[in-house]
């Protein structure tokens, strides 16, 4: 007996066929492959159909039957014929399906709302994003942009799907280094309260460079800086004040960038290596007293079962290190927050330690929520950002560039494309006032370097190339808005408002109309894909992909001029629904889209 499916009613047609091949499997192989996966995929070529089920030739090996005659059997126990035309059978045992338009309109109805088919997550834990992670008393670089707006991504992608998500900037605020900055702004008698972020660079370079070497002058400022510290440890108040300065002018300049990013990142997500200082003593107590380290020459060390190095949680002279205050970061959030992901986007030369404190977190039992829910501890190790000589991007004078001077060159950029753009006459930003134009290439030119970053797989370096970024062509940030841009003029151009149109049946006879439907339908799973994988590429992708099938929507189907209004009326939906997953699948990466371009 076949298993029928009901007419959709969501906006997902492969979890909708996924559903009906599941139980056709099991009512043709029994209970024992109830887990087993269909395997649907979009067709590569339109002229075989919409989507593949491709499970009989793995399943027949496991069931030791053949493959084409199973594919016949999960065929006859699979009753799509509400949604889809016949289904047909092709080489070894492949399904091809092609659903029915009315289906197709059907499904995109039910999209067409303020989800966009975007599904809320079942898991209700918060989840927790490591991120930024900017040095107090020095400039943001460009290493620094990756882990920001990466990690800003795919905390919209979970916010998006109805998660709590604790954006966690870890700031490194505390211990010598900043002590020898903040003994050497004192001593140097530099007024605090007018104290710039070169003057706290200056300092910072001095203090390294009089820290340096065996002399007696050295040893006395290290030891000076050590004074300091110690004050600073036990909440000195004229001490704590200045400090707090060094941390006030450095995140003035970070807030700056963070708002040119567009990047969701304020003082509330502030928690530093200050923040943990008092739960480190606790941290060694507990890894101690349960066995799980080991003294090894005055030093506490948790060793592993699978490699040679051990993981120091506790120098020789008692001082903590990076791994103590990690280990307590990962103890806060997970036990205190909630979260049952705990995600640290940095870069890939920490993977090793990373993996060593994420075991020794597991070893002591501090990947449990309190509710008991094993909690997912990732490093998203991400690569460097390259010059156009292949080498990590410096300035002529070698020095690291600076995020402010990146962003600055992107937005000036931005301005000049826009401008030059406008000066045509048919252009729809012709006349447009400078400050309306400066606000679009501000977004153009940010937009293109955070599309070009997050539009790479994250493990690999990347080429920062400007003049490729701010092309209005190609797979492009700059792309990417003029196509959102290039859909609202439609309505511009006709008047309408888009909601005004909702009411009108979806009428889908062409091809180029089917293609773009259908790829509508698969924002909701892309997004979800993000939210797993953890890869914001895929969205990008996504996002060039609908922008493609548009182009050739409008090219091969008249939109304003339809033959009929009830054609016109259902294309411009079809136009409504990709200018707003556009908007919205922008928005998810951080990247404004403007209606005119």
């Amino acid at each position: 007996m076949s298993t029928p499916v009901e007419s959709p009613v969501n906006a997902d047609p492969v979890a909708m066929l996924e559903a009906v091949f599941r139980r056709a499997i099991v009512a043709v192989l029994g209970e024992s492959f109830a887990d087993a996966d269909p395997m649907i995929r979009p067709s590569q070529n339109p002229q075989f159909g919409d989507f593949q089920a491709n499970m009989a030739m793995a399943l027949a090996k496991l069931s030791g039957r053949k493959p084409r005659e199973l594919a016949e059997q999960l065929v006859a126990a699979a009753d799509v014929s509400a949604v889809a035309e016949p289904l047909e059978i092709a080489g070894p045992g492949f399904i091809n399906l092609r659903l029915k338009s009315d289906a197709i309109a059907s499904m995109l109805d039910a999209m067409d709302n303020a989800s966009l088919g975007v599904v809320e997550d079942e898991d209700t834990h918060a989840i927790a994003i490591d991120l930024c992670g900017v040095n107090v008393a020095k400039q943001m670089h460009v290493g620094h942009l990756r882990s920001t707006i990466i990690g800003d991504a795919l905390a919209r992608v979970f916010e998006r799907r109805g998660r709590t998500v604790y954006r966690e900037n870890h700031l490194g605020d505390w211990g010598l280094p900043i002590a020898m900055v903040l003994h050497q702004l004192r001593e140097s008698r530099t007024d605090l309260d007018a104290l710039t972020l070169d003057d706290l660079n200056a300092a910072y370079r001095a203090a390294q460079q009089r820290a340096k070497g065996e002399d007696a002058e050295a040893k006395a400022s290290l030891e000076a800086a050590k004074t300091t510290l110690i004050e600073l440890q036990r909440g000195e108040p004229d001490v704590h004040r200045d400090w707090q300065k060094l941390i006030d002018v450095t995140m003035a300049a970070v807030y700056e960038s963070f708002d040119l990013l567009n990047v969701k990142l304020g003082s509330e997500h502030n928690r530093g290596e200050s923040f943990y200082r008092d739960m480190l003593p606790d941290v060694v107590d507990v890894f101690s007293r349960s066995g799980v380290a080991e003294e090894d020459d005055g030093a506490l060390v948790v060793r592993f079962e699978d490699r040679e190095r051990p993981l120091l949680i506790r120098k020789s002279d008692g001082g903590y290190l990076y791994a103590t205050t990690d280990l307590a970061a990962i103890r806060h959030r997970v036990q205190v927050l909630g979260a049952d992901r705990v995600i640290y986007v940095v870069d890939a030369r920490q993977r090793d330690h990373f993996r060593d404190v994420f075991d020794a977190a597991r070893k002591i039992g501090w990947d449990r929520t309190p509710d008991n829910t094993a909690a997912e501890l990732v490093h998203i190790p991400f690569g460097a950002v390259l010059g156009t000589d292949k080498r990590p991007l410096k300035t002529r004078s070698g020095e690291n560039v600076t995020l402010k001077s990146l962003l600055d060159e992107a937005i000036e950029r931005g301005c000049r494309e826009v401008s030059s753009r406008a000066a045509d006459p048919a252009a729809p930003t012709h006349g447009m006032t400078e400050a309306e134009l400066a606000a679009i290439g501000k977004a153009v030119g940010i937009g293109a370097v955070k599309y070009a970053d997050l539009s790479s797989d994250l493990v690999r370096d990347y080429v920062f190339h400007m003049d490729r970024m701010i092309a209005f062509e190609g797979n492009t940030g700059p792309y990417m808005q003029y196509a959102h841009a290039r859909v609202c003029s439609i309505f511009a151009r006709a008047n309408l408002q888009p909601a005004a149109l909702r009411e009108h049946p979806l009428v889908l006879n062409e091809q180029p109309e089917r293609q773009l439907a259908l790829l509508l339908l698969r924002y909701g799973a892309v997004v979800a894909d993000v939210g797993q994988s953890l890869e914001p590429h895929r969205l990008c992708s996504y996002l060039y992909d609908l922008a493609d099938a548009y182009s050739s929507f409008y090219q091969q189907c008249p939109v304003l001029k339809a033959e009929d209004e009830a054609i016109r009326c259902s294309r411009l939906r079809l136009c409504d629904m990709v200018r707003r997953v556009l908007a919205d699948g922008l928005d998810l990466l951080g990247i404004a889209a403007p209606e005119r371009m």
